[in-house]
């Protein structure tokens, strides 16, 4: 029998490196006091700005496209300073979300809309909440399920699969059920709402390829057609919502009304509608906060060319 021989060993471990340095972040962080892990996020935030040089010039174009073309260059690269800054922290908390307890937690989160959330339960057909990458909407979803309603949310898909099982891991300690993005997501998602239950869907972002296309911040490109096909079929409610930074270590959880459902016979078209609906509500909760809006990746087909 043949065995791997070093050239394969080497491979898998360069494979397995991300879920190694991830482990070693979190390990670390997790050891931090609380005001030497917020200088720590402070440093990383400034470090990631001057090193991430791909990501800083793709977050300076979505930064443009929300304010309209109006920042000038100074005004440019504070923003994008104050756009890492807001992902170094988001990170730092992440990676310390299991060290916070319930108390802390709910301490820490402020809300505003949760009437939408809680009328929405009462009819008993699950709720949809469309969330962006804003802020922090891991300690946000630690803070919902304490409410008692049993939380599900889809996550991207992550290499290696040890990567993806200890960020599962450590969103299900804090009482958010995982399940991957891809052809189980949407039974699962289904299970969820026929019990009343709340799904946390990502709305800004078309990671699988192949959405729903809408205008967004001016300018054509697609979005996930999941949250509304799922909303329009089961009769659930469909929240957008995010978790905002709030001062130095407050957070503030944020409904929107829900997004009307109204049918007109065709599945595709009404869908189409429903998305783009979704897309002007993720335009009015980025530009509360524009610089932690965490979308470092190409999000618009202009940003590929």
């Amino acid at each position: 029998m043949e065995t791997a021989g070093p050239h394969a060993s080497l491979t898998a471990w360069r494979e397995r490196t991300p879920y190694y340095a991830y482990r070693t972040a979190g390990a670390i962080a997790e050891a931090m006091p609380a005001r030497v892990a917020s200088g720590a996020a402070w440093v990383l935030g400034k470090t990631l700005a001057r090193t991430m040089r791909q990501r800083h010039r793709m977050i300076g174009r979505h930064l443009q496209r929300v304010h309209g073309g109006t920042l000038d260059e100074r005004a440019l690269r504070r923003e994008v300073q104050r756009a890492f800054d807001s992902y170094a922290r988001y990170w730092m908390e992440a990676f310390r979300l299991t060290r916070y307890s319930p108390e802390y937690i709910d301490a820490h989160v402020s809300s505003e809309g949760m009437t939408y959330l809680d009328d929405a339960l009462g009819h008993g057909k699950g709720v949809i909440v469309a969330i962006t990458h804003l802020g922090n909407w891991d300690f946000g979803g630690a803070w919902l399920a304490r409410r008692g309603t049993p939380l599900l949310a889809v996550a991207e898909d992550l290499q290696p699969p040890e990567l993806f099982e200890w960020f599962a891991g450590v969103r299900r300690a804090v009482g958010i059920e995982i399940v991957r993005l891809g052809p189980e997501a949407g039974t699962a998602v289904l299970r969820a709402l026929k019990a009343n239950h709340i799904a946390l869907l990502m709305c800004d972002r078309d990671v699988a390829g192949g959405g729903v296309e809408v205008d967004l911040f001016g300018e054509r490109t697609t979005l996930p057609g999941g949250p509304a096909t799922l909303a329009l079929r089961t009769g659930a409610a469909l929240l957008p919502a995010a978790v905002y930074f709030d001062g130095h270590d407050g957070h503030h959880a944020f409904v929107r009304p829900p997004v009307s459902l109204a049918r007109t016979g065709r599945m595709r078209y009404d869908v189409g509608r429903v998305t783009q609906a979704l897309a002007h509500e993720i335009e009015v909760l980025v530009r509360r906060a524009p610089e932690q809006w965490h979308i470092f990746q190409p999000n618009w087909p202009s940003d590929l060319e």
